[in-house]
């Protein structure tokens, strides 16, 4: 499973989030005794979600009922029928026999309630938390209030009419695509108010005072947030302390990663909303990884020659810069494209000899302040690369091809895979119908890999060899000081509480970066086809163990942990060895492909 799938007291979510794991008794798959078990959810789960599926066994023979519902079941007698959820508490009886298993689901609103009276609703009055803009940035407000009242907003010594809104379309979790339940959809609710402003001055408004007139009687508040404008002339610039700063294109952990930013990178602040820093160059990070450079103005430079070094490896490539500026990345099958930004280019010299990589390096000013690098690369397949700043001086290193061997014995000889056994330690992963954790399946199918690719000639690094806890952080540093030529992460899946898990299965793959696509599409087509096995789909994925740029990075889900017939398949030991060697031969297909 991706992450933590099922938690207590939390809505279980598909993706790299910290959850706290459900703790499960480790149980054989195929348990000696069988009786009566449900292993999710738990009783006093709560969710958003408007249903809820029941993942569990019993004995075969009879049935198993729930609220009086005969529910199907698999060969093994294994079950994970779904119920609808109504808000507020559900009761469930789970009998088979004279076995009673009692759960309590409770449904969460995730809307705000609309307030009957003068009042505005919990929680709804903007900016929630103290916010900074530029002169003439445009500010929003909105409040949740009784639909027939007239609401606006002090700010300073001006007032702003609030407006009621028209229905929206709220938009599902990015997880739902995961589901194929990504649509966008109506959700009846009135009482939001909003309108906006813009600010000219530099200054500190304070808190904005919201106003309820409903009926002649009179109702005022104030938001969370303070309100700042900045001034242009006295920005603050951080610096980033992580080692790869998390830029971002809003201010939460909701938004989109955008290029990580070396250790070192400097920027001027033009924003901030609570934590969070808009840097000068349009992202957001999170203050906690930089710091303030007290007296700095805002960082510009401009580049002149360009120098490169050929490694065996690899090429480096050195941008020197007056101050590390911000950088993004883009990558294509036949280019790699690096912009600097504040940035202005002086560009008369570069050196680039015949390299085994590289055909061409072209620059270009696309804007006043950015300037963008492409590099024309030799192969559709590129391999990893790295950048970091060594004083002011940009390094990039672009990786070149493994050498492949020739011999039809050994195919992978000279190869570094790297296998990633997913979760272990206290992280149990996903749980199967019995409480068979999913970490244990990843470490026994990990194994039977690196045995089948050292039998091809693979050199084979592991990230761990029994159940033991290694950090996310501790797995990419892993992949980063390897360099392999392909990392794979292997993991079995697991659905949100509105997933169908009776009905879903079959082998899924997540890639991030560009140079991971091919093999994603090639492995995943080889393994339906070789196994017979149903295809969940391959999706870009902005995962832990997708995002290492150091080398082609691909995250597996082999199989279903919550379906109850593909259960039995994933804990087979038969179908694990076949599987493992299937997968090793489907890697060596690739790399023929790739030559």
């Amino acid at each position: 499973m991706l992450r933590n799938l099922f938690s207590v007291n939390v809505k279980p979510l598909i993706g790299l989030v910290l959850l706290t794991p459900i703790i499960v008794n480790h149980s054989p798959a195929v348990a000696q005794e069988q009786s009566l078990k449900v292993v999710y959810p738990r009783t006093n789960h709560k969710t958003s979600s408007d249903k809820i599926f029941f993942i569990g066994t019993a004995p075969q023979t009879g049935q198993v009922f729930i609220n009086d519902r005969s529910i199907t079941r698999s060969q093994a007698g294994h079950f994970a029928p779904s119920f609808p959820l109504k808000l507020g508490d559900n009761k469930f009886t789970v009998r088979h026999g004279n076995q009673k298993i009692e759960i309590v689901v409770t449904r969460v609103a995730t809307e705000p309630k609309i307030p009957r009276g003068l009042a505005f609703a919990v929680n709804s009055l903007t900016p929630a938390v103290d916010i900074a803009r530029m002169p003439d940035d445009r500010i929003c407000f909105s409040a949740i209030a009784p639909p027939d009242g007239k609401v606006s907003v002090r700010l300073g010594y001006r007032n702003i009419r609030l407006y009621p809104q028209p229905q929206q379309a709220k938009l599902p979790s990015n997880l739902a695509a995961l589901t194929g339940t990504n649509q966008p959809y109506n959700k009846q609710m009135g009482g939001k108010y909003a309108g906006c402003t813009v600010v000219g001055r530099s200054g500190n408004f304070g808190q904005p005072v919201y106003k309820l007139d409903l009926k002649g009687k009179k109702f005022t508040q104030r938001a969370p947030g303070k309100v700042s404008i900045l001034s242009p002339a006295i920005l603050q610039v951080v610096e980033v302390t992580a080692d790869a700063g998390v830029a971002r294109t809003g201010p939460s952990t909701n938004y989109s990663r955008l290029t990580p930013l070396p250790k070192g990178t400097r920027a001027a602040i033009t924003g901030s909303e609570g934590d969070w820093l808009r840097l000068d160059y349009g992202a957001w990070i999170n203050g906690k990884e930089t710091q303030i450079l007290n007296g700095a103005i805002p960082p510009a430079t401009v580049i002149r020659s360009v120098g490169s070094r050929k490694f065996s490896d690899a090429t480096q490539i050195t941008f020197p810069l007056q101050v590390p500026v911000p950088i993004s990345v883009h990558q294509s099958d036949r280019t790699f494209s690096l912009t600097l930004h504040n940035t202005t280019a002086q560009t008369d010299i570069i050196r680039l000899d015949d390299n085994p990589f590289i055909s061409r390096l072209d620059w270009q000013q696309i804007t006043p302040s950015q300037v963008r690098y492409t590099f024309n690369v030799k192969s559709e397949q590129q391999w990893g690369h790295t950048l970091s700043y060594e004083g002011t001086s940009l390094v990039l290193k672009l990786r070149h091809a493994p050498r492949i061997s020739r011999s039809r014995r050994k195919p992978l000889s000279g190869i570094k895979i790297l296998l990633d056994p997913g979760h272990g330690g206290k992280e149990s992963g996903a749980v199967g119908p019995t409480g068979y954790p999913e970490k244990d399946v990843n470490l026994s199918v990990s194994k039977l890999l690196r045995d089948a690719l050292v039998k091809r000639g693979a050199t084979v690094v592991m990230t761990r060899e029994d159940d033991q806890d290694v950090s996310l952080r501790e797995r990419q540093k892993i992949i980063a000081r390897e360099e392999p030529a392909l990392a794979l992460s292997v993991h079995y899946n697991a659905l949100p509480d509105y997933g169908d898990a009776e009905n879903t299965r079959g082998v899924g793959i997540f890639w991030y970066h560009p140079q991971a696509h091919s093999s994603a599409i090639f492995l995943h087509n080889y393994l339906v086809k070789k196994l017979n096995r149903p295809s969940y789909g391959v999706f870009w994925n902005n995962l832990a163990l997708t995002r290492p740029a150091e080398a082609p990075s691909l995250l597996l889900e082999l199989g279903f942990m919550s379906n109850p017939s593909e259960f039995e398949w994933v804990v087979n030991p038969k179908s694990q060895q076949k599987l493992a060697n299937t997968l090793a031969d489907g890697i060596v297909e690739w790399f023929k492909t790739v030559r």
